[in-house]
């Protein structure tokens, strides 16, 4: 069972409403590449920060937060339960921990996003990795966003960005649940789920996108599998590479993500292929709320 899924199903019998912390889903118009819920499958359940901002929006996990806060809040008040589902460790622990961000400098930023436009991301990969090998390591090599903001505050403290990330301390009390998959089982479903979206139209949808200014967008067109497509689209890829490679980045993407979860004592982690799992999860839920 999926994220998405289980949530919608634990939403159902708690009387929730779901959050997510996936920046890519808020953006209107990205639908097939970010696996976006639809109105089908979410069955009536609200699900709080899908199609939040335009595709020229430049992502801002500051902002993120304060809406997806707003929204737990706001859910609170209805007295159901938020569901904080999906994303990266970043932004879920921008909305439920206690997450400051380091300074920005706009002349430090601006003259490392030229060097993002002129040599590309690869390239200014190798120089996180000379200054800071451990946060190289956990960014994506085609990560640019990510990249510039590392080496815009190492620039800024003089310390390595990794060094900088707080010890959690939650902001907004949860009870987290993880899903836990094996390599192989996962990289089946990542493969499984990137066919079913060149399936569904996602190389119709890059192009719709395309055509409202997919490329000049400074986020959207670095999301993972929107990327690849639009390579495709310009002639730098065949079909094949490009599904490939959506794979590929993908997979990469997705356990680095577990690695990092997995270093959160927090998280009480059930299989993903449990038999009732929607039982097991609500169950832990009710033990953990009994005891407090």
């Amino acid at each position: 069972m999926g994220k998405t899924k289980l949530a919608i199903e634990c939403a159902q019998r708690i009387h929730g409403e779901l959050v997510g912390t996936d920046s890519m889903q808020a953006v209107t118009g990205m639908d097939i590449g970010t696996a976006k819920p639809t109105i089908e499958e979410l069955e009536g359940i609200p699900h709080h920060m899908l199609d939040v901002w335009p595709m020229s929006h430049k992502a801002d996990v500051v902002q993120f937060r304060d809406l997806a806060r707003k929204s737990i809040a706001e859910i609170g008040q209805r007295q159901r339960t938020p569901i904080v589902v999906g994303g990266s460790v970043l932004y879920i622990k921008a909305v439920l921990d206690q997450f400051d961000f380091p300074a920005t400098d706009p002349i430090i930023r601006a003259r490392y996003e030229a060097l993002l436009d002129q040599d590309g991301p690869e390239k200014l990969h190798e120089l996180l990795a000379q200054k800071d090998p451990v946060t190289a390591g956990n960014i994506l090599p085609g990560n640019g966003r990510r990249i510039v903001r590392a080496l815009e505050v190492i620039e800024i403290t003089g310390e390595p960005y990794n060094s900088r990330l707080p010890e959690p301390v939650e902001e907004i009390p949860s009870v987290r649940i993880g899903l836990e998959i094996d390599r192989v089982s996962m990289d089946s479903r990542i493969v499984k789920r990137v066919d079913q979206m060149l399936d569904f139209g996602f190389v119709a949808e890059v192009e719709r996108l395309e055509s409202e200014g997919l490329r000049n967008a400074p986020t959207a067109s670095r999301a993972i599998g929107y990327s690849q497509v639009l390579a495709y689209l310009s002639g730098d890829l065949g079909a094949e590479e490009m599904r490939e490679k959506i794979i590929y980045t993908t997979q990469k993407f997705a356990r680095r993500q577990q690695r990092w979860f997995r270093q959160d004592p927090r998280i009480h982690w059930l299989p993903w292929n449990r038999e009732h799992l929607t039982d097991s999860v609500l169950i832990y839920f009710d033990e953990v709320l009994s005891s407090q």
